[in-house]
């Protein structure tokens, strides 16, 4: 049974105000008089008016003199009642911002304008008083550094050298975007990610908006079975096995095409389908990627690139921190970009909208002597939570299997630091066998005699002339 807030109840809210001033001034982020009943409009108003003007709050007087309406005193008030109010007062607004909301949007709905229901319904059904008063910094400094500790760097990215960067790796509810121009491995990037994550035992969707579903898979299974692209189909019993066996000590991992031009809205409705028929949450979400999708909350031409993605960028966030999953997706550099080796927030394809929105985001370098040498490079061109801005990391790139690593984890790549380290110790040991103490002869040192009888005449003739 729903509750009624009348007129009475309405006018007690009023009168607990003007009772104690402190009440009032909690509940100002939600008074709205256009909530009260039309006998007590014209008093929320002069009450809100004169709180403006005068900085206090009018008496039982001035509000029956000006408005016609009696507020009486109420006594006997302790924190128990004005917690009640506040509750209560809490729950007024919530039922009538709601109301007034559903009756809107029936008239956008008859008018076709679907889109911006949601929004409307969801802002009224969040309305709430200030509950959390934040953080005291001097109370427990420990217990705060070892919160913020806890939370940072939740879920590793699978490259030690990025986690390193990143300190400790990729955090819930934000929002990362691996840029890079057509053909530089996007694709290729979010997917290795989710095979990283998915053999960490964590269940994850990768949604595309321009590969198929079996080219995506495909190129996962290759880069799971450690087998060529080329050879998936002649050794279809391998991969087929090598698969399953994973599968078995693995999270989930599904793999969706949507079409270009979907929202946020097709994603979450999707993602609600997947979680009430698997009975999985989703630990991480790939969307591969930004630029094709579309905003909800404001229609916008898809020629608007600034506009539009950061409207499509602020939903994306906003939907990894309704999820709480680590979010990564993608986006275009420009072609003013094609020829550079250093990025910048300029070679971003639509601008700085999408920028200013993200957490983390990741420039894309490669050529085509870097390709042909099995690398690529991770240029951090914005890190909101570690101090990573403007470095490089270089990670090993397997052309046959798809497969991006860590050069940690590369055996030639060690190697080469072996010889390397030997070759600088063997030559600071040479360095080093020159040094001696005074009135030592180091081993090997040419020395000439000044003894010579053609030096003494020659010293000798010059000390004449002088």
């Amino acid at each position: 049974m729903s509750k009624e807030y009348t007129a009475d109840l309405q006018k007690l809210f009023l009168e607990m105000m003007l009772h104690d001033a402190q009440n009032f001034v909690r509940v100002q982020n939600i008074y709205n008089v256009d909530n009260f009943d039309r006998s007590l409009h014209d008093t929320a108003v002069f009450v809100k008016e004169h709180s403006d003007a005068h900085g206090a709050l009018p008496t039982a007087q001035q509000v029956q003199a000006v408005t016609g309406v009696e507020l009486k005193a109420v006594p006997d008030i302790n924190e128990s009642h004005n917690d009640w109010f506040l509750a209560e007062f809490e729950g007024f607004t919530k039922r009538q911002e709601l109301e007034r909301a559903i009756l809107k949007s029936a008239d956008l709905l008859e008018k076709g304008e679907y889109e911006p229901v949601e929004k409307i319904i969801k802002d009224a059904v969040q309305i709430s008083l200030t509950k959390d008063m934040g953080t005291d910094y001097f109370e427990d400094p420990r217990a705060r550094l070892m919160a913020l500790k806890d939370n940072n760097g939740q879920i590793s990215t699978g490259w030690p050298a990025m986690d390193r960067k990143l300190f400790g790796g990729m955090n819930k509810g934000e929002l990362n975007i691996f840029a890079g121009g057509s053909g530089s491995g996007k694709s290729l990037f979010m997917q290795n990610l989710a095979v990283n994550w998915v053999t960490q035992g964590l269940n994850g969707v990768y949604l595309t908006l321009e590969l198929s579903e079996g080219l995506s898979a495909m190129r996962i299974d290759s880069m799971l079975t450690n087998v060529s692209t080329k050879e998936v189909f002649k050794d279809l019993d391998t991969v087929e096995m090598k698969v399953k066996m994973t599968g078995k000590k693995a999270g989930n991992l599904q793999i969706k095409y949507m079409p270009a031009q979907s929202n946020v809205n097709d994603i979450r409705a999707y993602l609600k389908e997947l979680q009430i028929k698997n009975n999985w949450n989703v630990d991480f979400l790939l969307i591969d990627y930004l630029d094709l999708l579309m905003p909800v909350s404001a229609k916008v031409s898809p020629s608007d690139l600034f506009v539009k993605d950061k409207y499509v960028s602020e939903e994306l966030r906003n939907l990894a921190k309704e999820l709480d999953c680590v979010f990564v997706t993608a986006s275009q550099l420009n072609r003013g970009a094609v020829d550079e080796i250093e990025f910048d927030h300029s070679h971003i394809s639509g601008g700085l909208s999408k920028i200013n929105t993200a957490d983390n985001v990741f420039g894309i370098f490669t050529s085509r002597a870097m390709r042909e040498r099995g690398r690529y490079q991770i240029q951090l061109m914005k890190t909101r939570s570690s101090s990573g801005v403007g470095q490089k990391i270089d990670l090993e790139f397997d052309i046959e299997s798809l497969r991006i690593r860590d050069l940690g984890e590369d055996e030639e790549y060690q190697q080469f630091k072996k010889q390397s380290s030997s070759i600088y110790d063997q030559l600071k040991n040479k360095d080093s066998a020159g040094v001696v103490d005074a009135g030592d002869e180091p081993a090997g040192k040419i020395t000439a005699s000044v003894q010579s009888s053609k030096l003494k005449n020659m010293l000798a003739g010059l000390k004449t002339s002088d």
